[in-house]
């Protein structure tokens, strides 16, 4: 993929600190990833079950929905560590694999059939249309010069292909996020309560296909503490 930079703020790559504030976040993550997908966990509930411990009074495959979530960033942050991290059909379906198992019809491979978006009328590619426009997507998101830009085309076009079955938008959130963490930039975590502003701007977007919006939502989910520290160009030993 062509490098591409950060144009907005100026931040200077950083990967080993990109990579600690996303590890440190690691249960608001999974918290406020499982609360947009309509599951009510509270931080200390979604901490224990990280800890390996279960919590009483949710179901099964709501618990699951959030170890699985956890795993999956465990998963690429050993791809960015060992700089291997791409945007790629392979790892998406790795990706996938993993955070969709036990939810999705099918985990770890594109679906084998037709699906909606739940109170929008766009309809998503047919099943043999989604290696063709895997290709599209991964050109657009080639042709991409500033790195925020690169990795909200990557998920928005994502959620807008629906490739799985289920567990798109989180799927093309990793992706994303992937992209800015092997690039040395700091993730984009969509806080559980925009949920509602969320949820609006993405239906506007499935039926124009106008990133705008959704970009500047995203952009806009960014720390502004830890925007000043990538302007910083902090070394680290």
């Amino acid at each position: 993929m062509t490098a591409a930079t950060e144009t907005q703020w100026q931040m200077k790559p950083n990967i080993p600190l990109a990579l600690q504030l996303a590890k440190r976040d690691i249960p608001a993550l999974v918290y406020d990833a499982v609360n947009l997908e309509g599951v009510a966990m509270t931080l200390p509930e979604v901490q224990t079950l990280l800890d390996g411990i279960t919590v009483g009074g949710h179901r099964l495959s709501d618990q699951n929905m959030a170890l699985n979530q956890g795993k999956a960033w465990e998963f690429i942050f050993s791809l960015v560590e060992q700089g291997k991290f791409q945007f790629n059909k392979e790892t998406a379906l790795k990706i996938h694999a993993i955070a969709g198992q036990e939810e999705a019809l099918e985990w770890g491979k594109f679906r084998s059939g037709y699906v909606s978006i739940a109170g929008s009328e766009y309809e998503p590619p047919a099943p043999d249309e989604l290696d063709i426009r895997w290709i599209e997507v991964e050109r657009q998101v080639e042709s991409t010069k500033d790195i925020y830009d690169q990795a909200i085309t990557a998920f928005l076009q994502m959620a807008r292909s629906q490739f799985f079955w289920d567990v798109n938008k989180r799927t093309g959130r990793f992706m994303m996020n992937g992209i800015l963490l092997a690039a040395g930039y700091p993730i984009v975590n969509v806080q559980a309560k925009r949920q509602q502003e969320f949820n609006t701007l993405m239906l506007d977007f499935y039926l124009s296909n106008n990133m705008a919006a959704m970009n500047s939502f995203l952009r806009s989910c960014l720390n502004v503490k830890i925007i000043k520290n990538f302007q910083l160009d902090l070394k680290f030993i």
